[in-house]
């Protein structure tokens, strides 16, 4: 016999359910917008020798994976000092993020990062841009998906700074080969000039 409501059903005690438990698609269940997913420190390396495991200590054009003091200080990525150097200094890191396997295909994808400046802002300017590539999983990519271009990033007070993906064609699993590029420059400031980013997320729509 089948009972149909036609009104809502508020169980007020536990429902047992008895025999065959019906199957729910995926696409059936409700979507979440911006499901966030943090992309963890050690997923990023030097950009131009993806082999190789981001410094300790920034240097040259890479970003530094700074450990920070065990109980202290979490781990970040931070830039050298710019303090003073009377020209734009570019630093960078890449890494590979896989779209879950809930995102729903062609639904809003962002990238997110906590920056700012660390202890003294720059005199003339601090930025963030970030550039991402969809593999074809052989031996090339599409052009570059983000759509934001450079945001600052000189302010003490560290904020969130969303990057948008053009995402129409990106399916569940695809992966992203993304790279951060900080540029600053600074040409009076007395004290250390660093950029720092304090957490990186991957935001994508989801249903699962």
């Amino acid at each position: 016999m089948t009972v149909t409501f036609t009104e809502d059903v508020l169980f007020q005690k536990s429902v047992l359910i008895l025999g065959t438990n019906p199957q729910i698609n995926r696409s059936d269940l409700l979507q979440e917008s911006l499901a966030k997913y943090a992309i963890p420190w050690t997923a990023w390396r030097v950009f131009d020798a993806y082999h190789t495991n981001l410094p300790g200590t920034p240097l040259t054009d890479d970003l530094g994976l700074v450990g920070g003091t065990w109980a202290t200080n979490p781990p970040s990525l931070q830039t050298e000092d710019h303090q003073n150097n009377d020209a734009v200094v570019d630093n960078f890191a890449r890494c590979m993020v896989a779209l879950p396997p809930e995102y729903v295909t062609g639904e809003t994808v962002k990238l997110r990062f906590h920056a700012g400046m660390k202890t003294t802002v720059a005199d003339v300017s601090a930025n963030l841009d970030v550039v991402a590539f969809e593999s074809d999983l052989e031996d090339g990519l599409s052009a570059d998906l983000v759509t934001t271009a450079a945001t600052t990033i000189n302010s003490l007070t560290a904020a969130d700074i969303d990057f948008d993906l053009t995402s129409s064609a990106l399916v569940a699993g695809d992966i992203l080969d993304i790279r951060i590029h900080t540029a600053i420059r600074d040409n009076t400031a007395t004290g250390a000039v660093i950029g720092i980013i304090g957490a990186a997320w991957l935001l994508c729509d989801i249903k699962g």
